[in-house]
């Protein structure tokens, strides 16, 4: 009762205490307010840093490195030439695969015209043989028929010997009892001669005409063989085309290894993939390498990001797309502009080398944190500044107003 009669006392007699008290007492609550409405609406982490993309850089071919042209922690553009290597050695090898490419192309050009070639050819060569076929043919009609008449004249001279033989017989017969005239008989003996004669001709003419029969039927024979081997004209119209595929199928693995060879010859200039910084140089001049060797580590600044491990329990308003705040350590706080990119499907324990195995009855409740990918906005790091590793804050505005502002941005 003496403390609240002093008070209404002091009050009675300072009257705008009473009003700056009350004022002052509203300014904390609006402060109160103000700092639990911004901290509800944000979800922040010092579990973050910056990442990027460090790219081991290896040559991808062997060879002695003549030439480095870059230093530790130099800053590149992508395609500048990191280092070179003796080229010798596929300059020969360059030049064998040219000229094994030439020899193939020149067979296939061989191998191509012989196919029209082979195809006229074989065509016309089909008809010729197939006329001289039935030429042969007629020829030995020919020389059958010849054989015919002759087999008939000598049947008619063997009828005209025997009758001149029976004539002369009976002439024996009768000059021997002087019955007729030695030149009766003289004449029948002539004729049995001539008769004779006659007959030895056409039996050499029935032989002769056997002769040109067995020739015209060897012609015949001859004649149908040449036709069977010139009725072959597909198969080798198709073998000459399977050469002529061959030839284009060695041209086309002659210029691959070609090509090959070409390309090895421009691996041995190692360049750069992408604009960075190298770093964790491992090479030097008369240096031998072997295919894919690591010898430089390449770090890319244009593509950089954060990531942040939250806890589990802050993942329940934080989605794709919300903006947030980045503060960089190394720079004494200096904020970034950024946005939420994506969630990790798995926690970090899950990804780690020893994943925790509840299953073993040993289980202690440990709140786990997901990392959270942050890409910072276009044109923040203009001077390159950040580098990956350093640690950072990242804060995430969760709020909807946020949310549907961003949704906008992005559709539009």
């Amino acid at each position: 009762m003496v403390i609240n009669t002093k008070v209404a006392g002091f009050f009675q007699e300072n009257p705008r205490a009473k009003w700056i008290l009350s004022i002052s007492g509203i300014l904390v609550l609006l402060i109160i307010l103000f700092l639990w409405h911004h901290y509800s609406v944000r979800e922040s982490t010092d579990d973050a840093q910056v990442d990027g993309h460090i790219v081991p850089i290896s040559a991808r071919v062997g060879g002695t490195i003549v030439e480095v042209r870059i230093q530790e922690n130099q800053e590149v553009e992508a395609g500048a030439v990191l280092m070179v290597l003796d080229p010798t050695d596929y300059k020969i090898a360059l030049a064998k695969a040219q000229a094994e490419y030439d020899d193939a192309v020149a067979e296939r050009e061989a191998a191509s015209v012989g196919v029209p070639i082979t195809s006229a050819s074989t065509a016309s060569n089909l008809s010729m043989k197939q006329a001289g076929l039935a030429a042969t043919q007629k020829e030995v009609t020919s020389a059958n028929a010849n054989l015919a008449s002759n087999q008939a004249h000598l049947r008619e001279a063997e009828a005209n010997y025997a009758k001149a033989n029976r004539d002369l017989e009976r002439m024996k017969q009768l000059i021997g009892k002087d019955e007729i005239s030695q030149q009766q008989y003289d004449a029948t003996a002539t004729t049995a001669d001539t008769a004779a004669a006659a007959l030895e001709s056409a039996k050499a003419e029935v032989a002769q005409a056997e002769q040109q029969v067995n020739v015209a039927k060897s012609h015949v024979q001859q004649a149908e063989a040449e036709v069977r081997v010139a009725e072959t004209a597909p198969q080798q119209l198709q073998a000459t085309q399977a050469r002529a595929s061959s030839a284009e199928a060695k041209v086309q693995r002659a210029k691959a290894l070609f090509d090959q060879a070409k390309l090895n010859l421009q691996y041995t200039i190692v360049k750069a993939p992408f604009r960075g910084v190298v770093s964790k140089k491992a090479a030097d001049i008369g240096q031998v390498v072997q295919i894919g060797q690591p010898l430089i580590a390449m770090v890319s600044l244009d593509d950089i990001w954060v990531t942040a491990n939250f806890k589990e329990t802050q993942l329940k308003k934080i989605g794709p797309g919300q903006p947030a705040d980045i503060e960089v350590d190394t720079y004494g706080g200096r904020k970034y502009r950024g946005h939420v990119a994506s969630i990790s499907p798995a926690t970090g324990a899950k990804f780690s080398l020893l994943p925790p195995e509840n299953a073993t009855g040993n289980y202690v409740k440990v709140v786990q944190r997901i990392p959270v990918r942050i890409y910072f906005d276009s044109g923040q790091d203009p001077d390159h500044l950040l580098r990956p590793g350093m640690s950072v804050t990242a804060t995430v505005l969760t709020n909807e107003a946020a949310d549907k502002n961003v949704e906008s941005a992005t559709k539009k």
